[in-house]
């Protein structure tokens, strides 16, 4: 598997994940044999590479990395410091009418401690389809943009689901029904969100760097199933 490359410069590499594809083996990892994005990394450059965030394995879209060990601590002070502007994309369940800003606190799942967390939500498109889905007699959705202020494990998904919006394709968080519903119907069984949009300023160079991450192939045979666009 070849990763695409979104931006590259002498300290930092910036990726669009696959869905489905663990950053490197971690404690939490149920497959710690499968092949990491650090691994596919290596494969295609020869070298490695240091996560400067983190994206869940189920999560496709945009991801930063260092070259240089040295470096992780200068590019994580962006996001401590919310100096980087994210978004990501969404499909959930249900009609989603109005923008929210969700701020229920995380639970931290090493410490268990809840930590604040604050998310905003922000529609895009809704489609309403015949299709049943326990206990209804049709089935409603939503895309999504999603701004996460923090960065807590999972806060997407748990947040999502707080608002009674799950993301579809979330067996942790989400809607068993509308996620077999998707896997039956349209044959797609990934998650669906994505970190779609990534801007900041680099921190060493000083240079503007705005950058979108492409769909997974998932997304857009439901984008024309639903008749949704998005620029």
């Amino acid at each position: 598997m070849k990763i695409e490359i979104l931006f590259e410069d002498n300290h930092i590499v910036i990726v669009n994940k696959p869905n489905n594809v663990l950053i490197h083996n971690s404690y939490y990892a149920r497959n710690i044999n499968d092949e990491t994005l650090l691994d596919l990394l290596f494969a295609q450059f020869g070298r490695h590479f240091y996560p400067v965030h983190r994206l869940d394995r189920k999560t496709s879209g945009i991801l930063m990395l260092a070259k240089h060990k040295e470096d992780v601590s200068v590019f994580q002070e962006l996001f401590n410091a919310n100096q980087i502007q994210k978004t990501y994309l969404g499909i959930v369940r249900g009609f989603v009418d109005l923008s929210v800003l969700v701020t229920s606190p995380v639970k931290n799942p090493d410490t268990k401690v809840y930590k604040d967390a604050e998310t905003f939500c922000e529609p895009i498109h809704t489609k309403l389809l015949d299709i049943p889905v326990i206990p209804y007699e049709n089935s409603r959705y939503s895309l999504v943009k999603l701004t996460p202020a923090t960065g807590r494990m999972h806060q997407l998904r748990i947040h999502m689901n707080k608002i009674s919006h799950p993301i579809v394709g979330d067996y942790k968080y989400g809607d068993r029904f509308h996620n077999r519903m998707f896997e039956n119907e349209f044959d797609c069984e990934n998650l669906f969100l994505h970190a779609y949009s990534l801007h900041f300023t680099q921190p060493i160079t000083h240079e503007k760097i705005g950058l979108n991450a492409s769909l997974p192939n998932d997304w857009g045979k439901v984008f024309k199933l639903f008749d949704w666009d998005f620029e």
